[in-house]
């Protein structure tokens, strides 16, 4: 879940207080490693469930907000349309029997949002991208009503300079504009978190990385969109380049992503990521510094560096690295955002087990795996495992 503590008017000298606080975070959080302040020893899950809303007719159902409002449940919260939910998953440790709990927490969730949209007629469906979306559902008439929601349409069509324009090529070819940020809202994934310490996170991200392709390739569940036959996970595709930012200039020089799966190994820390990020992207949403993270060490407290949090919730990598507090400790994890929700709890169970199993069994059994698997082959299995054969994706 993204930060929504936002500041809603972006102006020069705010945007450079938000840069300075920025920078000072990640200091903050260099020195925090060094002088051993995270949590260690322990191994600890989680998970985030996107959903769709849906009539009667499996049409996408725009009420977010009043099921919210009938549920009443904080583990509940809005995605970026009002027909799409989020679950935040209760963080559990990676004990015999978690996935159980998982699946029993995220059963209850759903019937809890499949009663309160049925007050509606509505209902829930699991799926990385809903099969009956039409084009003419992605205006910002669906958009939340929520400021962090309209400030990434605004920051990223500011700094883009005008209408995507995106070519898929599959079975079926699909071509389309857009002018807005609204295409995000076709998928939903199901979001598995994996908490790792300091020492061991350069390690634990590269296996991450190293084992997304083969997961995703078994968990593949997006082929339509706008009723076109394209990717076996479409949402690979459509998510990489529906908050693309970049303008035409910036694309003909090559200039990453903000979706996307990397450039290299980890080596040594997680603050590389962070830095890569700052010195790459510029900022789409800013929040105003609310506490000087220094100040808050000194005291002897956890600061909760929320401008580096802000600026890390508006890059996507595929595995995302995660700094939280809970209960006044800091901890770091690897967010995994390639699979795809759906399309039963079970499989979505299946699929986060396979992904920790690999997590934790691997090293012992390859050791580090930027040792023995070259990055592009890492990056190209990922890029080849959601694409049906000759597929071809390209961006104006």
């Amino acid at each position: 879940m993204g930060e929504h503590n936002i500041e809603q008017q972006f102006d020069e000298q705010k945007s450079q207080a938000f840069m300075k606080a920025l920078l000072e975070d990640l200091r903050a959080l260099e020195y925090m490693i060094e002088t051993g302040r995270f949590e260690t020893g322990v191994a600890r899950i989680g998970a985030e469930q996107e959903m769709f809303l849906v009539d009667g007719n499996m049409r996408p159902a725009p009420i977010s907000l009043a099921v919210l409002d009938c549920a009443k449940d904080s583990r509940l919260t809005t995605e970026i349309a009002r027909f799409n939910l989020e679950a935040n998953l209760t963080p559990l440790s990676l004990t015999g029997g978690c996935f159980q709990q998982m699946e029993r927490e995220l059963n209850e969730l759903l019937s809890l949002v499949r009663k309160s949209a049925g007050t509606f007629g509505a209902d829930v469906l699991l799926s990385g991208i809903l099969p009956t979306l039409q084009k003419s559902d992605l205006t910002l008439e669906n958009l939340a009503p929520i400021p962090r929601y309209s400030q990434l349409n605004e920051g990223v069509m500011r700094l883009r300079g005008g209408p995507f324009s995106i070519h898929i090529k599959g079975l079926d070819e699909l071509q389309i504009t857009h002018d807005n940020v609204m295409m995000e809202s076709c998928n939903t994934s199901f979001q598995v978190h994996f908490q790792t310490s300091p020492a061991d996170f350069a390690d634990a991200y590269n296996m991450a990385q190293a084992i997304t392709a083969p997961v995703l390739a078994a968990a593949v569940n997006s082929p339509l969109l706008f009723g076109h036959r394209l990717w076996q996970e479409t949402r690979v595709a459509l998510f990489q380049h529906s908050i693309d930012s970049r303008t035409r200039n910036q694309l003909a020089r090559s200039q990453p992503t903000r979706v996307s799966f990397g450039d290299r190994w980890l080596k040594n820390s997680v603050v590389e990521l962070f830095h890569d990020q700052i010195s790459r992207f510029r900022p789409i949403m800013i929040t105003q510094p609310d506490e000087d993270p220094f100040q808050v060490l000194t005291r002897g407290e956890i600061p909760l560096l929320s401008a580096l949090r802000m600026h890390n919730g508006t890059v996507w990598r595929w595995n995302r690295a995660c700094y939280g507090v809970a209960d006044g400790i800091a901890h770091l994890r690897i967010e995994n955002r390639a699979l795809p929700s759906g399309p039963t709890v079970q499989d979505e169970m299946a699929n986060a087990a396979f992904f920790v199993g690999l997590m934790v069994a691997l090293p012992y059994e390859y050791g580090a795996i930027a040792k023995r698997l070259s990055f592009d082959d890492a990056k190209g299995n990922f890029c080849g495992c959601a694409p049906r054969t000759e597929c071809a994706i390209e961006m104006a």
